[in-house]
Formats: C-alpha cells, sequence, structure tokens
C-alpha cells in the first residue's frame, strides 16, 4: 500500500504547480481549480515521491509540483502501472491509468535545463478520475 504525499494544484498551464492540503476531485474532470482539469485523458498527473527525492540529490531546494504533477505518491510502484490499471486514493477515488510518460513543454522543462533530465516524460503518469471525492496528503494509495 502507498501514501499520498503532496497534492499540487495551477490555476494556468504551463507554469509550476503548488502544494495544497487537500482537493477535491471531481468524476470525469480532475482537481476542481486545477488548469488541466477537463474532458480528456490527462486530468490527473502523477509522480513517485521516491523519484522527486533522487533529483533533489541534485537540487535540494525542488519543491513539490515542478514538475507539473498533481499527486505525489510514495510507496507503490507507479512505473509498473499500465493503462487501464487502477488506482484507488483514499477511501473513494478511483483513478484510471491513460497514459504513461510525456513530452516535455517547449524543449525541456526548467528542471531538464537545470539538471539535464527531466522524470515525467519517463516516470510520469496520467489518469483519469471514474470516481471523485475529497483527498488529503496522508490518503492510502492502492493498485485495484
Amino acid at each position: 500500500m502507498g501514501v499520498l504525499e503532496a497534492i499540487c494544484v495551477s490555476v494556468e498551464k504551463g507554469t509550476v504547480k503548488l502544494a495544497v492540503p487537500s482537493a477535491e476531485l471531481r468524476e470525469s474532470w480532475g482537481i476542481e481549480g486545477d488548469a488541466h482539469a477537463g474532458e480528456w485523458h490527462r486530468q490527473i498527473s502523477l509522480l513517485a515521491g521516491e523519484s522527486i527525492d533522487l533529483v533533489r540529490e541534485m537540487m535540494p531546494e525542488l519543491d513539490y509540483g515542478m514538475f507539473g504533477e498533481n499527486l505525489v505518491t510514495r510507496g507503490i510502484d507507479l512505473a509498473g502501472l499500465a493503462i487501464g490499471d487502477r488506482l484507488l486514493v483514499g477511501e473513494q477515488v478511483v483513478l484510471e491509468v491513460t497514459q504513461v510518460g510525456k513530452e516535455c513543454h517547449n524543449g525541456g522543462c526548467p528542471i531538464q535545463k537545470a539538471t539535464g533530465d527531466c522524470i515525467m516524460p519517463r516516470e510520469g503518469i496520467f489518469c483519469k478520475v471514474l470516481a471523485g471525492g475529497g483527498v488529503a496528503p496522508g490518503s492510502a494509495v492502492l493498485a485495484v
């Protein structure tokens, strides 16, 4: 079983997301108030906290949300998930994996430019919300 370590949102696309203390995920939409929410296949992005830790070895000042991730997890093998797999976050939120990896914006994100690498294209996953509800850091994350 994994745990939700952080939740991040942004009001505009292409900007760094900021950590928030809780969020409401809406079915077939995404996180209320996040710029990437909408009726498409990339409503929520996830990144493993363990992956962020490795980048923090080079950039200790790295904050959650700098890769554009919505949910940071710990203790669950996100890299082992495939399209169609589902996650239960908290007691009621169900996410379905719709995409693994992505291209960086505009030829490279600020992290890639600073470190020479960006983990989101390889390790980020994207999901749609099948069942909504509230989540907060500390919520359980399970593959179902």
